[in-house]
């Protein structure tokens, strides 16, 4: 087993011996219903904290076939549907983490090279006495070992949008990256699965995209992925039933995202947590400190600052339009768009309804306290930093009678 060829499943293993593993295998099923169909490419991006290194390491243990994974899954969801055993371990898989190769890279064109150099080698190991067109060129080398084996290839892509978090504003080293991947993957009869997973959508350019042969699903439209995008209200229920925590209260805290067809979604990190540890607080900024979403807000564009505030006080709802948003970090026409960015990085929920924001619970609604109060909001900023009982106030809308300067009363 190699790093990246056929990684083999034990980072799945150790994800299912953790004390709390919620079964999201059945996942698998839709992809196995897709591949090797014109549906065959999913990107699925969702917030930090989600899970997504999760479900990449699951598919891999599942398709991997290097290993034997039928004992892990035995018990789980996917053993009992009719695709399970068809595609069990049967194919070469490339798994690609590219906040990896872009940590020990100084440039992208060093970056892909990394990349390319990394499969070959472990290709070239794994087959050695195959006949090769060009050892130094991925794309043929992966042509010519398909040719040879008739073992088509699922690629695995984690952290797929790491590059657009770093290059920003280098839309060349964007576009060569998309590039590469396009040349990687479209229309190429030895791929059969790609499933790349990150934070935000696919890049768009004007009107083209480089990878418009993928499916995509995330915070705005999770389609047939929603329940698995993180805890369900039913899967909730159960883990407060198990370890005798407040199911209303967890609600309360980690609750709010809205997903058609499924309803309350669940931040599982958080939810684990609470659950392991038996308190309740804010776990969200363990992983990731408070200067992310100070940075959007602060550019209050349009009068996003007094959206932000209504939003606090009062549970309001604000009507956005997604569909401006051009999928990065910095390039942005309104307000529509900073808040659609929020929706994918987790700071507000959206109802795919009535196309409107919120923000989801109390653990969120805390990071905008810290955020604010951080910030030069005049006396908002200065109320926050000075009580910060506040925050309980707000949240249940107390402000009146139990508040000593919350935003509304700064204002």
């Amino acid at each position: 087993m190699g790093n990246y060829l056929n990684p083999g499943n034990k980072a799945f293993q150790r994800t299912i011996n953790s004390k709390i593993y919620v079964d999201k295998t059945g996942l698998i099923q839709y992809c196995n219903s897709v591949m090797d169909t014109a549906q065959e490419f999913i990107c699925m991006s969702r917030p930090r904290r989600f899970g997504k290194s999760v479900t990449a390491n699951m598919l891999a243990a599942y398709y991997d076939r290097e290993c034997d994974s039928k004992e892990l899954f035995q018990h789980f969801k996917i053993a009992f549907e009719e695709s399970y055993l068809e595609h069990l371990n049967r194919y070469d898989v490339i798994f690609l983490n590219m906040q990896e190769f872009l940590s020990q890279s100084g440039s992208m064109e060093e970056m892909l090279n990394l990349l390319q150099k990394s499969v070959l080698w472990e290709l070239l190991e794994k087959y050695p006495d195959f006949r090769y067109f060009d050892e130094t060129n991925l794309i043929r080398t992966m042509q010519d070992v398909y040719r040879q084996t008739q073992v088509p290839f699922v690629v695995i892509i984690d952290e797929w949008d790491c590059i657009f978090r770093e290059y920003t504003v280098d839309a060349k080293a964007q576009k060569k990256y998309l590039d590469f991947l396009r040349g990687l993957l479209k229309d190429k009869t030895y791929i059969v699965l790609a499933y790349m997973t990150g934070i935000l959508p696919i890049k768009k350019y004007g009107t083209h995209s480089a990878l418009n042969m993928f499916g995509e699903f995330s915070m705005t439209f999770a389609g047939p992925f929603a329940e698995y995008v993180g805890f369900t209200e039913s899967e909730v229920q159960s883990l407060c039933d198990a370890y005798q925590m407040d199911f209303e209260e967890t609600k309360k805290w980690y609750d709010g995202y809205e997903l058609e067809g499924v309803g309350s979604v669940y931040n599982p990190r958080s939810v684990v947590c609470a659950m392991q540890f038996g308190k309740f607080q804010f776990y969200w900024n363990q992983t990731e400190t408070f200067e992310a979403l100070k940075t959007y807000i602060d550019m209050n564009f349009d009068g996003l600052q007094d959206d932000i505030i209504d939003m606090m006080n009062d549970e309001k709802r604000k009507a956005v339009d997604i569909y401006g948003f051009t999928n990065d970090m910095v390039t942005f026409h309104s307000k529509d768009d900073v808040l659609t960015l929020l929706v994918h990085l987790g700071y507000l929920g959206y109802d795919s309804e009535t196309g409107e924001v919120f923000i989801p619970n109390h653990e969120i609604l805390n990071e905008y306290m810290t955020a604010i109060s951080n910030s030069e909001w005049g006396e908002v900023s200065r109320a926050i930093k000075n009580s910060r009982a506040a925050l309980d106030a707000i949240w249940k809308k107390g402000c009146r009678a139990s508040c000593r300067g919350c935003c509304k009363c700064a204002l």
